[in-house]
């Protein structure tokens, strides 16, 4: 009798190496994404800090207000833009994770609590792991 096809022992071989394999790789994915995603925020903080920039060259004072300087979403609205505070001197640009987005869960052993970054005029950023 020549059967052809596969035992069931031999199919469950393969379904539990296939598991541990997606078991290993799927924390490493999503530290990945997490940090990929993470771009979103600071690349609007550096644009939001070049906007408060020329709005102290125009005004001689850094504006409190988001929309003058590019308004409170990022491109993948990943992040919600604000600023801390803001005076003649310098200012304090803040971006937190969306309510209910993928990056409101973006803390790892590795680098912290990412979920909200920081900027301030004389470019220090915080947490400083995250960035």
């Amino acid at each position: 009798m020549n059967n052809k096809g596969f035992s069931l022992v031999e199919l469950m071989v393969v379904l539990a190496i296939v598991g541990i394999l997606g078991a290993i790789s799927y924390p490493s994915y999503d530290s990945y994404m997490k940090k990929s995603r993470r771009a979103d925020g600071k690349i609007a903080l550096q644009k939001m800090a070049d906007l408060q920039e020329r709005f102290y060259l125009q005004n001689n004072t850094y504006t409190t207000v988001a929309a003058n300087v590019g308004g409170t979403a990022t491109d993948e609205n990943y992040y919600v833009l604000s600023i801390d505070a803001a005076d003649v001197n310098t200012f304090t640009l803040r971006a937190t994770a969306a309510a209910g987005g993928p990056q409101v869960n973006d803390t790892t052993t590795n680098h912290g609590n990412c979920t909200v970054l920081q900027l301030t005029a004389a470019g220090a950023r915080t947490p400083a792991a995250c960035w």
